[in-house]
């Protein structure tokens, strides 16, 4: 009987801790002006999940598990892990120039793209823009790609690399990325609700998204797979991916390494120190940063009128995970952060602000 109290008395506790962080996760949708989110706080194999708001304002649908996001960058996550998976199987070396794989047009002339390997992609140093022009536009496929620094120099995000390796990955096996996706990622952990183009689907569960005022936009149709944007999602699908992503399921160990090892320092090219540098860094295809609660990994996504962002404490076995569908959703990450890892400091937001 003694036994049958204490678990009653933790469950009752543990309904508290979740009505409390529901409420404070809801005040903070109202003070930043975000119509809907999915949040998802993991901890060794204890999962918290949380639907708030409406998946368009002035509307009455809820956002629940089933609502579909776009998860913008966090994509890009997913593309390491397939090209870790191949690399795994020897069918791509990390340091091996890509265009000795693949001839990519939009590169031609550009004598210093002969160096760009998938090693150097991943972590954000081939020396590339972030995106060339608008890569939802028509002419984005047969833009001129140049580079802005030389391979290997210093950090600077680009889209453009992972869709450069993406295309890559594409060529060395015969694939579309989504197909790749699909057999690397969606089906082996069970994301029934995940794809890189637009299923009509889900069209019955999509959230639309909203701009800083709070307008609703329609939620994109991607018709082309892209890592570095066109994931759609549920938070539920990702955390998924996210633990696999966290722990290195389904990769060497030493491979597994390489998504919690520094591979650059991430000085930003062009830019001066910030206070926040000592403690970010970029592994193979994620960032890090050295936080109160010990090392973390990190990544966040913007396509505009839709944010996202994950923290994992891989030595703590903990995630938080946010899916917003707000321009105004990257400004709550850092309280979610706080209010699920505790007070501390964790870098990332401020790094991003400056």
């Amino acid at each position: 009987m003694k036994g049958v109290i204490i678990l009653l008395l933790c469950t009752l506790l543990s309904q508290g801790a979740l009505a409390q962080h529901a409420a404070e996760l809801t005040a903070l949708l109202q003070r930043y002006g975000v119509p809907g989110m999915q949040v998802v706080y993991t901890k060794g194999k204890t999962v918290e999940a949380y639907n708030l708001g409406v998946r368009e304002a002035g509307a009455n649908q809820p956002v629940t598990a089933a609502t579909t996001f776009e998860a913008a960058s966090l994509g890009k996550e997913m593309l390491t892990y397939v090209a870790l998976r191949l690399h795994d199987r020897n069918l791509l070396d990390l340091d091996k120039p890509l265009l000795q794989y693949h001839d990519y047009p939009r590169l031609h002339g550009q004598l210093r793209a002969a160096r760009i390997t998938a090693r150097m992609v991943l972590a954000h140093m081939a020396g590339l823009p972030n995106w060339a022009e608008n890569p939802t536009g028509p002419g984005w496929k047969t833009s001129v790609l140049v580079l802005k620094y030389a391979p290997d120099s210093c950090w600077n995000y680009s889209g453009e690399g992972y869709a450069f390796l993406q295309k890559t990955l594409e060529q060395l096996t015969g694939k579309s990325f989504e197909t790749l996706a699909t057999e690397e990622i969606f089906k082996p952990l069970g994301l029934k609700n995940s794809s890189f183009v637009w299923r009509e689907s889900f069209a019955a569960t999509a959230s639309a998204g909203h701009d800083g005022t709070g307008k609703p936009t329609p939620i994109d149709h991607f018709p082309d797979a892209n890592a570095g944007f066109s994931l759609y999602a549920t938070a539920a699908d990702y955390n998924r991916f996210l633990q696999a992503f966290r722990t290195g399921q389904g990769l060497r160990p030493a491979t597994a390494r390489l998504l919690r090892t520094p591979a650059t320092a991430a000085n930003r090219c062009g830019q001066p120190a910030v206070a926040a540098d000592p403690y970010i860094a970029w592994a193979c295809g994620v960032g890090l940063a050295t936080t109160s609660q010990g090392p973390a990994q990190w990544q966040w996504g913007d396509n505009g009128n839709f944010k996202g962002f994950f923290m994992t404490l891989p030595d703590k076995q903990e995630s938080v995970l946010i899916f917003t569908n707000s321009a105004n959703g990257a400004q709550l990450a850092e309280k979610v952060i706080q209010l699920f890892f505790g007070p501390g400091q964790y870098w990332a937001t401020q790094w991003l602000a400056e």
